[in-house]
């Protein structure tokens, strides 16, 4: 068995609407053999995991997966139960896989669902291995396996404090990304989001981070607020720090002035050779050393989150207790085999260690870390009492006092911090620490709130919900209006006439399209963007208001989605395209892939249906949102009986778009206003404007914008692009498939042309039969025919696309030698240009559109006599209305 690729889907998704890892297994023949064949390896496979006799599979009750292993099932329905068990065994809960053959003999898909991705890929890893020791005779170690994927999982997941904001978002209906696999979120979605990394948010400023950084000067700010610190000084050498030592009268501290998380930091030294040694550790992190008194009392940490006090905890240093048997090195290990303690901030608690501050520490006790301590002893491993060196914490919020609570929201004013901890050092803070000898030691510009999360005594306080409310008050969620379109044909027209429409109405619209990605208005990357890339680097933009989301078949398939819900989703049409494809066998396969996006629709929202498409009607039974008819025909029957029970609907009738719910009707906006509609000849587009009209209309947008919207929608580059060269004209256009063929056949052949000329290709991934009928589309629509290839063979041999779409164009009946092939689309065009005669309309279904303008442009530019005007989206010099041509 061998694990040819790994790939993530982490949004919604065709398998699931959770993360999914893809796992692709190749096995041999001999692999190929049920499990009921393999002699004693169910017994084996059931020892080394047997939480596998808990899980249903298909028959629904625990015990259901040995029933299939004793029947006999197969390694790829062995191997994915084994994956989501070890993420089990490690403490990642999962339970949803599937298997299925993937193409040809021997190669599997295997799809199981993750929390955090690293275990997962570990489990699968280990998985290869146990059961390729299985098959050999032997055994796995599994409990091995499983520390190994939850050290993975732990080494990559976020940190407790990054991990709570970003589960007090979720649950409030935030949108949570994570950036480049670091503790960076982005909660919501384009002008709404907010930017968190660990506790310090987008709303923190740089200088008072920086401010909180230099515990010198924010002592110093601090008192000059009237908030009480420590004296001290800084100095750069051990013999300064000496000096500052015996001025201040010991006891002191001393710690490095930009460090944090106690790194560090030596409390309570009481002779000059102490504060040497000390010295040389704070060095080591910053050449400026802070000396300062040392402030007898406990540790307290303070949490401020926009200006108002949320918790508080007493921080106990890390310490053991001696038993008499045990040194002090081997009671710290037995401390840190307690599961809450982890390697930094990856746990509630943090392992101790012991470094040359701990051996400092011990030696003040009189101890060493290889000494025995009496049973009962307490030895303090530090005296500083940051989770971070090992410490643990107790809740403290309802004792604070008053004064207390005051004080400490002052000082993080003072240093303009929105979240911040005020570490205090005070005998009890039930009591005033001004006049009672209590210090703010200590202001923190990120700080952790695992301590408050997750105390070893005390009740837990939710800080991370605290910053969420902050972030995002009023119950507010960080969404943007999101519609997503999806369809065989018109999903960019679409998606462009409503970001248009948005653009008018004041909005900025981000948009995903087929030729890039447009951030109010400005194309800011161009290609095919139709996948959840692309989508998320919409959502990420901080200038979008409303999300405009073209949502192609292809990454829905392969990558899911690139968001989690939408307020609109849109279903053009569904007919025969990419049959042939990464498991297309037929439409209903492209129905169930497209499905996808009317079951991700929010509560509250809206799915648009195709009411003249009777695949995109089926959806209707998987539609999450409220269903919303739209029709190009007056008296579509679907759509009356829609209306009759009270829903909504949109249609033409008479010349006018209207929108209609129950027995109501509103005039929208005349068909022969729309220019991309060319007066009403263009059917496609008098339904893409209809679906426009619709999403936008839904969403309360002014039927005003939604007409000027519309009437100035006459910039739709590559779809139905229409130019007058001297005495004939020409049409560029995107069509690929049989559908889009058709559809701009019905739409030239109302042009009036003497003769209509196509050069046509078709994309050499789709199955042979759909090419031939491209073909034949093209055979019974056009007088003459240049036959091109697409530069991107896509695994066919040169001339093959070419030929079964001249053998499709031979069955229409059109003759062969009205049919010429010229591979090149360049020269191809160029052949169809000299070739025209007056009166002709030349159709060009390109695959590189600028490439095609061109040629056109070159052509032009040689017989400059013979050129009166260009349409919308070709010159933007000399444009003519389209409806004159």
């Amino acid at each position: 068995m061998r694990i040819l690729s790994m790939q993530a889907l982490p949004g919604a998704n065709i398998y699931s609407h959770r993360p999914v890892l893809r796992v692709r297994l190749e096995l041999t023949d001999e692999e190929e053999v049920p499990t009921s064949e393999l002699g004693d390896f169910v017994p084996r496979l059931l020892a080394a995991l047997p939480g596998l006799a808990e899980h249903g599979c298909s028959r629904g009750v625990p015990g259901g997966f040995v029933e299939r292993l004793e029947e006999g099932t197969y390694l790829p329905h062995v191997f994915e139960h084994c994956v989501l068990e070890l993420q089990c065994r490690a403490g990642y809960e999962v339970n949803f896989g599937k298997a299925r053959q993937a193409g040809r003999a021997g190669l599997y898909e295997v799809v199981v669902a993750y929390r955090v991705l690293a275990a997962a890929t570990a489990a699968v890893e280990e998985t290869g291995r146990l059961l390729a020791a299985l098959l050999a005779g032997g055994h796995g170690d599994t409990a091995a396996a499983a520390a190994r994927i939850r050290q993975a999982g732990e080494a990559s997941d976020l940190g407790p404090s990054t991990a709570a904001i970003a589960a007090a978002a979720a649950r409030r209906g935030v949108p949570v990304t994570r950036v480049a696999g670091e503790d960076l979120l982005i909660l919501g979605y384009g002008c709404r989001q907010q930017r968190v990394w660990a506790t310090v948010t987008g709303r923190t400023g740089a200088l008072a981070v920086d401010l909180a950084g230099d515990k010198a000067l924010t002592k110093h700010v601090l008192a000059g607020g009237g908030v009480p610190v420590p004296d001290g000084m800084v100095v750069e050498t051990a013999s300064a720090a000496v000096r500052e030592a015996e001025a201040l009268g010991c006891p002191v501290a001393v710690k490095p002035v930009g460090s944090n998380q106690g790194k560090g930091v030596t409390l309570n030294i009481t002779d000059p050779a102490a504060v040497e040694r000390a010295f040389a550790i704070a060095a080591a992190f910053d050449k400026r050393v802070l000396v300062e008194e040392f402030i007898p009392g406990r540790q307290y940490r303070l949490c401020v989150v926009n200006g108002k006090m949320m918790a508080a905890a007493e921080r106990i240093p890390a310490y053991v207790l001696g038993d008499g048997v045990h040194s002090v090195n081997e009671l710290v290990a037995l401390v840190n085999r307690d599961p809450l303690r982890g390697d930094g901030h990856e746990r509630p608690l943090t392992k101790i260690a012991i470094d040359p501050v701990a051996v400092m520490v011990l030696a003040r006790q009189g101890l060493t870390p290889q000494a025995v301590p009496a049973a009962g002893r307490v030895v303090y491993i530090r005296e500083n009492a940051n989770l971070s060196t090992g410490g643990t914490a107790v809740d403290v919020t309802d004792a604070v006092h008053p004064d207390n609570v005051l004080l400490a929201e002052r000082a993080a004013a003072l240093l303009g911090l929105d979240v911040a901890g005020v570490d205090v050092v005070a005998e009890d803070i039930g009591r005033p620490i001004r006049g009672n000898g209590g210090v703010v030691i200590e202001i923190n510009a990120a700080p952790g709130i695992r301590m408050h999360h997750y105390p070893t005594a005390g009740k837990a306080r939710d800080v991370a919900a605290g910053i969420v409310d902050y972030l995002f008050p009023r119950g507010g969620n960080g969404r943007i209006p999101l519609i997503a379109i999806t369809g065989t044909n018109g999903k960019t027209t679409v998606s462009r006439m409503i970001g248009q429409i948005w653009q008018t109405a004041g909005y900025c619209a981000g948009m995903t399209t087929t030729d890039g990605i447009y951030i109010g208005g400005r194309r800011i990357m161009a290609g095919d963007t139709t996948g959840p890339a692309s989508a998320r680097m919409v959502l990420s933009d901080p200038a979008v208001e409303v999300a405009v989301l073209e949502t192609a078949r292809g990454g829905m398939q392969r990558s899911g989605l690139g968001f989690d819900t939408c307020d609109v989703s849109v279903v053009t049409n569904v007919s025969e395209d990419h049959l042939g494809q990464d498991g297309i066998e037929d439409i209903e396969d492209l129905v169930y892939i497209k499905s996808l996006l009317v079951e991700v629709v929010k509560p509250g929202g809206y799915t648009l249906l195709n009411a003249d498409d009777p695949y995109v009607t089926a959806l209707r039974s998987r539609a999450k949102g409220e269903v919303v008819y739209f029709s190009t025909e007056p008296d579509n029957l679907l759509v009356r009986r829609h209306l009759s029970v009270g829903g909504k609907a949109f249609f033409v009738k008479d010349g006018m778009i209207y929108a209609a719910s129950g027995s109501l009707g509103r005039a929208v906006v005349k068909v022969k206003d729309v220019p991309v509609t060319l007066g009403g000849i263009a059917l496609h587009n008098v339904q893409n404007a209809v679906i426009a009209a619709a999403a936008c209309y839904c969403l309360k947008v002014p039927l005003g914008c939604i007409r000027r919207g519309l009437s100035s929608f006459d910039q739709n580059p590559g779809r139905l692009n229409l130019m007058k060269i001297g005495d004939f004209r020409v049409c560029v256009d995107y069509g690929h498939n049989p559908a889009g063929y058709q559809a701009l056949l019905n739409t030239v052949k109302r042009l009036g042309a003497a003769r209509l000329v196509g050069v046509i290709a078709a994309p050499g991934d789709r199955r042979d039969d759909v090419i031939r009928n491209v073909g034949r589309v093209a055979g019974r629509g056009f007088d003459y025919l240049f036959i091109k290839e697409d530069r991107d063979l896509r695994g066919r041999a040169p001339g093959e696309t070419a030929e079964l779409l001249r053998r499709g164009a031979l069955d229409a009946g059109i003759a062969a030698d009205r049919i010429t092939t010229i591979l090149a689309e360049d020269e191809a065009v160029q052949a169809a240009l000299e070739a025209a005669l007056p009166g002709d309309l030349i159709v060009v279904f390109y695959e590189k559109y600028e490439a095609v303008l061109a040629v056109i442009a070159a052509f032009e530019k040689c017989r400059p006599e013979r050129a009166t005007g260009y349409s919308a989206g070709y010159s933007p010099e000399a444009v003519v209305s389209a409806n004159s041509l």
